[in-house]
C-alpha cells in the first residue's frame, strides 16, 4: 500500500485506530481557496483488483501491529463515491467479507458529489457496508461558498444531507469557524446561514474546525495581502456560540480539532445545548493567555 504523508482522515478515525483504505488518490475537485490536502498529487481511481490487495494487506498488517482485527475503518481519499458505484459496491463487499469485525465503514465525501448521484446507487453503497459519510459543509452561505469556491451551494448541500440520510447513512458535517474572517464576522452571515442549512439537514455529527490560512494557498495570500483580516480566538468562539444559539437540531456536536481556540467538550442537542452554551461562555470568559495557555496544552497531549 502506498500512502504520499500523511494520510488525510478525520481525526476520530486516528483516535478509534481505523483501517485506512485507498479507493482514490487525491481530490476530483481540489479547487477550494482554503485546503492545502492533495495539492501534489493528480487525483486517480484505483482499480478494484489493486484494492482488493491492499485489503488483504491490511488485514495482515493491522494485526501485527495491533494484535487484534479492526473495529471501523475509513476510506480515501476525498470523494470515494465518485467511482463507478459497482466498483465501489464491489470493493465493500470484499472489504466486509474479508474483516468481518468491522462495525463501520466511513468516507469522505463532497456534497455535489452525492448531490448528483442517483438515490439508488448511494442505496447500494449503503446496503453494501458503507455507513458513514463526512461532508465539508464549511459554511451555509452563498457568497462565502461562492468565494472559497466550494464548488456547491447552501440548497446543494442540503439535499445532498438528507438524500444521503434518507437512505440509511449517518452523516457528519464539517463547519469552519472564521472562514469569512472579520467580513462575514460582523455581518453574522456565516453563523447565521450555517445555522440554518444545518437545521435543513439535521446531521448526526457537527464539527467544527478554525480556519489556519496554510501557505501554498490562495485564502493564505488573502491574508497575507491583508484582504483576509482573521478573527481573535475570542471572535471564533463568539462565532460558534451564534451558530449553536441557532441550531434545531438532534445532533452530536463537536470541537474535536486542534485549530479551535479551547477544548470544548462534545454535546448531544437538544438535550445539552445549554450545557455547551454554557462552556463556550466560559471560554470566551477567559483571557487571551488563558485560552493560549489552554491551546498549549491541547497540542501537548494533556487536554
Amino acid at each position: 500500500m502506498i500512502y504520499e504523508l500523511p494520510p488525510f482522515r478525520p481525526p476520530n478515525e486516528g483516535a478509534e485506530q481505523s483501517l485506512l483504505l485507498r479507493v482514490t488518490r487525491g481530490c476530483p475537485w481540489n479547487k477550494c481557496t482554503f485546503c492545502a490536502m492533495y495539492k501534489s498529487m493528480k487525483f486517480e481511481r484505483r482499480s478494484v483488483e489493486e484494492v482488493k490487495q491492499d485489503i488483504k494487506a491490511a488485514k495482515i498488517f493491522y494485526h501485527a501491529a495491533y494484535g487484534r482485527a479492526p473495529k471501523t475503518a475509513f476510506i480515501g481519499d476525498s470523494d470515494s463515491p465518485i467511482i463507478k458505484t459497482e466498483d465501489f459496491v464491489e470493493i465493500l463487499k470484499f472489504l466486509r467479507a474479508e474483516i468481518p469485525s468491522l462495525r463501520r465503514v466511513t468516507s469522505y465525501a463532497r456534497a455535489k458529489t452525492i448531490y448528483r448521484k442517483k438515490e439508488e446507487y448511494l442505496r447500494a453503497l449503503r446496503e453494501a457496508g458503507l455507513t458513514r459519510l463526512h461532508l465539508g459543509l464549511e459554511t451555509g452561505s452563498d457568497e462565502l461558498l461562492r468565494r472559497v469556491k466550494k464548488g456547491a451551494t447552501a440548497e446543494e448541500m442540503i439535499k445532498a444531507g438528507r438524500k444521503a440520510k434518507a437512505v440509511g447513512f449517518e452523516i457528519s458535517e464539517y463547519v469552519i469557524l472564521g472562514l469569512g474572517g472579520r467580513e462575514f464576522f460582523e455581518t453574522r452571515e456565516h453563523a447565521l446561514e450555517t445555522a440554518r442549512v444545518l437545521n435543513e439537514i439535521n446531521p448526526h455529527f457537527i464539527r467544527f474546525r478554525t480556519l489556519v490560512p496554510l501557505p501554498g494557498t490562495p485564502i493564505y495570500e488573502k491574508y497575507v495581502s491583508g484582504e483576509l483580516e482573521l478573527l481573535t480566538p475570542h471572535e471564533v468562539l463568539k462565532e460558534a456560540l451564534t451558530i449553536i444559539e441557532n441550531l434545531e437540531v438532534e445532533s452530536w456536536v463537536s470541537f474535536d480539532h486542534i485549530s479551535n481556540p479551547y477544548p470544548i467538550p462534545d454535546a448531544k442537542l437538544p438535550e445539552e445545548k445549554e450545557h455547551l452554551l454554557e462552556d463556550l461562555r466560559f471560554a470566551l470568559s477567559l483571557d487571551e493567555t488563558q485560552l493560549t495557555d489552554a491551546k498549549q496544552l491541547i497540542c501537548r497531549g494533556y487536554l
